[in-house]
């Protein structure tokens, strides 16, 4: 007996709806990864016909928009009273980075999607109030929004690449740094060492703070006149 036919079954569609499906979704990209997604596994996962997931989402593209929405509508991006806007715009990309961590199998569908709905411009418009409130002007403003989603997401995407890079390098990377042409790389050669070191935490704060140094020199608006 399928589990859309065993006893309940119409209980349980009943009690389908989007966001228990959207949840279901996050849960079985988490075990088994993205590529294990299907209509036919998340309706096995749930117990229900397939045909009864389209009641609540029109497509897969639909689910992966969801799962996107889900994602970043779960983010909680602290703000205390008072706090300094470079600390606050830390805060900001941090919590993109939390995110990450604890959905990581879910962050690569958040990097691809499009969100169009309000919970995706929370972010946004966090961003826009912490570079008003420090002072910058409308045009700045939107630039500064722009850079800090833009790290706080490329530097998702470069972790996750430089994960997926560790499954192509030889049993001993070292060794064939090592015995590379120095003339041609000697750079590469002399460096081997830290660049076989990843730590991805330090590259992100080291990142992170040269951005946020670079940004806090730009201009104010003018204050206004006594």
């Amino acid at each position: 007996m399928s589990k859309s036919q065993r006893p309940g079954g119409d209980a349980v569609r009943a009690g389908l709806s989007r966001d228990r499906i959207v949840g279901a979704a996050v849960d079985l990209i988490e075990r088994d990864g993205a590529d294990a997604l299907s209509m036919r596994a998340l309706a096995a996962d749930l117990g229900v016909a397939v045909m009864s997931l389209y009641n609540h989402v029109r497509s897969k593209a639909d689910l992966l928009d969801g799962i996107a929405e889900y994602i970043i509508g779960g983010m909680s991006v602290a703000d205390p009273p008072g706090a300094h806007w470079t600390e606050r715009a830390r805060m900001l990309v941090r919590a993109y980075r939390k995110v990450a961590h604890d959905f990581p199998r879910c962050v690569t569908i958040v990097l691809t999607r499009r969100i169009n709905a309000p919970v995706g411009l929370r972010p946004i418009e966090h961003a826009l109030a912490i570079a008003d409130d420090a002072g910058f002007d409308g045009e700045t403003s939107v630039r500064i929004m722009r850079a800090l989603l833009a790290y706080a997401m490329g530097a998702q995407m470069r972790e996750v690449g430089a994960a997926k890079m560790l499954d192509y390098l030889p049993e001993d990377p070292a060794r064939q740094l090592r015995e590379l042409d120095a003339e041609r790389f000697p750079h590469v050669v002399a460096l081997h060492p830290a660049l076989l070191r990843h730590d991805a935490e330090t590259d992100f704060e080291f990142g992170l703070d040269l951005l946020i140094t670079a940004l806090d020199s730009l201009p104010r608006r003018a204050a206004p006149a006594s």
